[in-house]
């Protein structure tokens, strides 16, 4: 049995030599070769270890071989037909003779070998297999391998491949009525669940792929009916197989579960079977037993299958939990046209339902569920036994719609999936320069914007643990969330909101975001944005940043000209109706009017706007000062007071020029400001804290002295 073994794996090494050459002659393969590789996927009815390996190994020498097919038809391709043309012919004409003198023998021992051969080739390369499985004659061939008592394993094996090939659009158009016939009986049938689980999957694949036909050609596909007419799954039939996928999950025959697992997934996308399946702990729960916990996860799964049933259980875990799409308004208006070309028509009580179950409040309900079955666990474990790309992006998205509630956080974290998340992250920026991002990709978004979302709500040290130097990593994908191009603006707002937390932590973490290029441009941009809560974020992030980093604050406190224009926006800033806003940007003041050289700029802009003193005034006593078409004055508190105070005294202590002091002495009492300070330094002001007083009483000071 070694000797078989090592002679199989020394053959599977020449042909992934052949792989990677560029001779016409080694892209051949023997006769021997062929003979190897068929027998590797014939084995995967064996359950031991060294005939697992083996198939895992064949799979990668298969797409290995496919590709550099491909690569070397494409370089030698004839004029006016595409690459994809090219490699599809080659790999079909490298396999097609072998397949076909296997699928015409009469024994079930050459029909099994063409048939999970084919199934394998449908799985690296879905074109060549779909090519092979259309030719005349294939499906016929198929057809009498199972009209006359077939072996079980043969039924299996024409059931994989048919689950194969209705999922690919050319292959569901020869797919005839005796076949679907087959698959109905065989989906029924009980004693054989590895049988049964692979037949409902194809029939699923069969009923979606029509419908999907149907609309891609611009017409209507019947409900109930698909490839030649044949009867398939309406409403009646789809929660028939439900059932029975559900049952062979909880049964727990793991030869089964896998496709099983795969028909879920393409049905879990009803909203109807999503409410069924949340439901239903026992299933949801031998559904999170399917991936490995982490100890017995001790490194990623190669096997293929096993791969595959974890995308697929991910997957279920994705449809039970997303949200419908955030309509911008512009789409939210092509909704309502598409709604009003079919007023009179009326919707079925079905698409009602189905309309209601996909609300946000049934998703919140579905997450619940989820989480009290143990849906959290299974996040880590999931990435720790797959590198699956897939699988890391659906991740990504299941703990954004988890993480969506608030309530749900601290569960997240306890769970891990903070670290999860960075892992997710890091793993994708790994690969990008330091100043190019543009291959992040709008999962790896949605991952960051969960790690923001976390990161907004709980301390950094909850989230980020007490190793600073997580900390310092999640600067780069926030600030990338904020910038990148495809990025929406509640991404954008939640990635300020992260930022916004990370810079109170310390100076030197506000210093490192604030040298992040292009960020401090970007965040003054969205200053100007019409949305308030975008301002509100922007200005908090910016006041942060001035307080915690010598960056920010030279960048608000210097003598240019820009420098001026900033201070200009944060006194606009002060007099928003927003009091948060309006918080913010005093306090950004307050901070920056420490340097002389910026209370010189805001004097200037006095004298210039007239804006700054009766913005102070507002500040310390709103109804000091009658704003322009508004009845009610603006709102207060102790901390606009007390951000009043300080701007102001900053300023009035910074003046040397006796002249000046006379200007502003003048301007301060023909605005109310000197009136407001008197009224708080003598306890008759809306605010009555001693500190604030004093420093009230310091700012009054500064302003009468005549030196």
């Amino acid at each position: 049995m070694a000797d078989t073994a090592s002679n199989t794996d020394e053959i599977l090494n020449q042909i992934l030599k052949k792989s990677q050459t560029s001779s016409d002659y080694d892209f051949k393969l023997l006769p021997d070769e062929i003979a190897c590789l068929t027998s590797c996927f014939f084995s995967s009815t064996t359950t031991n270890e060294s005939s697992s390996s083996l198939r895992s190994k064949a799979y990668v020498v298969l797409s290995a071989f496919c590709q550099g097919l491909r690569n070397h038809a494409s370089k030698s391709k004839g004029k006016g037909k595409e690459p994809e043309d090219v490699g599809t012919k080659a790999i079909v004409d490298a396999f097609r003779s072998p397949v076909l003198n296997y699928l015409g023998e009469t024994n079930d021992t050459s029909l099994t070998h063409g048939l999970s051969f084919l199934t394998a080739l449908f799985q690296v390369d879905p074109p060549a297999a779909s090519a092979i499985f259309s030719e005349e004659g294939v499906i016929e061939n198929v057809v009498d391998a199972v009209d006359l008592s077939p072996s079980p394993l043969l039924s299996q094996e024409v059931a994989h491949l048919l689950r194969q090939a209705c999922g690919q659009k050319t292959c569901r158009a020869v797919i005839t009525p005796q076949m679907v016939r087959w698959l109905e009986f065989k989906s029924r049938q009980t004693s054989d669940p590895v049988l049964q689980s692979a037949a409902a999957v194809a029939l699923i694949k069969l009923s979606k792929g029509a419908v999907s036909d149907a609309a891609a050609e611009g017409g209507v596909a019947v409900a109930g009916e698909g490839a030649q007419g044949s009867s398939l799954t309406g409403d009646v039939r789809t929660e028939e197989l439900k059932d029975r996928l559900v049952d062979v999950v909880v049964a727990g025959q793991s030869a089964s579960s896998a496709d099983a697992v795969e028909g879920l997934a393409y049905l879990s996308t009803d909203p109807t079977v999503k409410e069924d399946l949340s439901k239903n702990e026992a299933f949801l729960k031998k559904l999170f037993s399917l991936v490995p916990s982490q100890k017995a996860a001790s490194k990623p799964l190669t096997d293929l299958n096993s791969a595959a049933l974890i995308y697929g259980v991910i997957l279920i875990i994705y449809n039970l939990t997303s949200f419908k799409p955030r309509l911008t308004e512009e789409q939210k208006q092509v909704e309502k046209l598409k709604r009003m070309t079919k007023a009179g028509k009326g919707l079925s009580d079905a698409e009602e339902s189905s309309s209601i179950l996909d609300d946000d409040d049934h998703v919140k309900v579905r997450i619940k569920r989820l989480i009290a079955a143990g849906v959290l666990p299974v996040f880590p474990a999931a990435i720790a036994a797959t590198e699956s790309v897939g699988v890391k992006a659906n991740v990504g998205r299941c703990l954004l719609s988890i993480v969506e509630e608030k309530e749900n956080r601290g569960k997240v974290l306890q769970a891990g999936g903070a670290k999860v998340l960075q892992t997710i992250i890091k793993q994708a920026f790994s690969s990008q320069p330091a100043d190019k991002e543009a291959n992040i990709s709008a999962a790896d978004l949605e991952a960051i914007q969960a790690l923001a979302k976390l990161a907004i709500t709980s301390s950094p040290v909850q989230v980020f643990g007490p190793n600073v130097g997580a900390l310092y990593d999640a600067i780069r994908p926030f600030s990338t969330l904020l910038q990148h191009s495809s990025s929406n603006l509640l991404q954008r707002f939640e990635a300020i909101m992260a930022l916004t937390n990370l810079a109170s932590h310390s100076p030197d973490v506000a210093s490192r975001i604030a040298k992040v290029d292009g960020l401090m441009n970007k965040v003054e941009l969205l200053l100007l944005e019409d949305n308030t809560l975008i301002r509100r974020a922007s200005v908090e992030l910016i006041c942060n940043l001035i307080a915690g980093s010598d960056e920010a604050f030279e960048r608000y406190s210097g003598e240019t000209a820009n420098s001026a224009s900033k201070l200009h926006v944060l006194l606009a800033l002060s007099d928003e109706d927003d009091v948060p806003t309006r918080l913010a940007a005093s306090g950004a003041l307050a901070t920056v009017t420490a340097a002389p050289s910026a209370c010189s700029a805001l004097i200037a802009l006095q004298f210039e706007k007239h804006r700054f003193l009766t913005l102070m005034t507002q500040l310390i006593d709103p109804s000091a000062v009658k704003r322009e078409g508004e009845e009610e004055p603006l709102q207060t508190n102790p901390g606009l007071v007390h951000r009043g105070v300080v701007c102001v005294g900053n300023v009035f202590k910074s003046i040397k020029d006796a002249e000046v002091r006379e200007k502003i002495a003048k301007e301060a009492a023909e605005c109310g400001l000197a009136k407001a300070l008197v009224q708080l330094v003598q306890g008759k002001g809306l605010v009555k804290d001693p500190a604030i007083v004093q420093l009230g009483m310091e700012a009054l000071k500064a302003l009468m002295d005549k030196k």
